[in-house]
């Protein structure tokens, strides 16, 4: 399986000055297999961030500004009806300066189960403040099917290391606290490139070993082989890991990990992502619960 596409010139836009236009809605998914052996199905991970640039602040009170959105989240069956939706208001922090550049982008995630089938997300971001060109709308197609072989899930970039957590919440998976990477982006100041995905369909007690091959464009490249790994018995396997990003140039990237059986060298399984690099914007910050 893989991360579904989003346009990494919105992940540029989140932490660049903008000229006034419609809003910006940045969606990312990832999918993974439910654990509930009775109910079938796939987890999704809807991660969600707005730049605030392009929001409408207004006057609350003397030197005192504030934007207003609301993200309406929607994930549509194939028949067009709705297998679950929500409404999240954002309201960005006051700021007594509306010619401030610096607005932070707003990220937040969604966990959500749903049986295998097709569906399309659908994301809709509303300024509050502005009647005209106020108004964006997002689709993505989804997918969830299970893999009779083995299978990576989904590959999420975090913004920090991964952290052993044992409390439950949308943040926690795998027995892992996981930040992520609003928008697979990685800004100035960040020296390693976090991630996080879970190994299918193997029988307990496997050795595997891992590689990550980290590649740019123009050729650049970074490559490192983890541990051996061992599979688990009636759960997927977690795998976390981390690669420097010092020779990789500010743009474009790509990140894919193969596992292979330690004892035949055969490929079990591989997976890519894309993300994106600045050397002089900050990243956005990692995602929060949404209120």
């Amino acid at each position: 399986m893989r991360v579904l596409s989003f346009s990494l010139s919105l992940a540029l836009a989140a932490v660049s000055n903008v000229q006034a236009g419609p809003p910006q809605l940045i969606l990312q998914v990832a999918r993974f297999r439910n654990l509930d052996q009775v109910q079938k199905g796939g987890e999704v991970e809807i991660s969600v961030t707005v730049p605030t640039q392009p929001l409408t602040y207004r006057q609350r009170a003397p030197r005192s500004f504030q934007s207003s959105a609301v993200v309406e989240l929607a994930i549509l069956k194939a028949d067009g009806t709705a297998a679950w939706q929500e409404s999240v208001t954002l309201k960005p922090p006051v700021f007594s300066d509306t010619t401030i550049a610096i607005k932070n982008p707003l990220s937040f995630l969604k966990r959500i189960t749903l049986p295998d089938g097709t569906y399309t997300l659908r994301g809709r971001i509303r300024d509050q403040y502005r009647s005209a060109n106020g108004e964006t709308t997002v689709e993505l197609p989804l997918v969830l099917a299970e893999s009779k072989t083995p299978a990576f899930s989904d590959l999420v970039f975090l913004a920090r290391p991964a952290a052993k957590a044992s409390a439950e919440s949308a943040f926690n998976r795998g027995g892992y606290l996981l930040t992520r990477a609003a928008g697979g982006y990685y800004g100035r100041g960040a020296d390693n490139v976090f991630f996080y995905t879970e190994l299918n369909q193997v029988p307990a007690g496997r050795a595997v070993r891992l590689h990550y091959h980290l590649a740019a464009p123009d050729g650049t490249a970074a490559d490192a082989d983890a541990p051996l790994v061992t599979t688990q018995a009636g759960r997927p396997t977690a795998v976390v890991g981390q690669l420097p990003l010092g020779p990789i140039p500010a743009g474009p990237f790509t990140l894919t990990i193969e596992a292979r059986d330690a004892a035949t060298k055969k490929v079990l399984a591989t997976q890519s992502q894309s993300g994106q690099r600045s050397l002089t914007d900050y990243a956005p910050a990692g995602a929060a619960v949404p209120r």
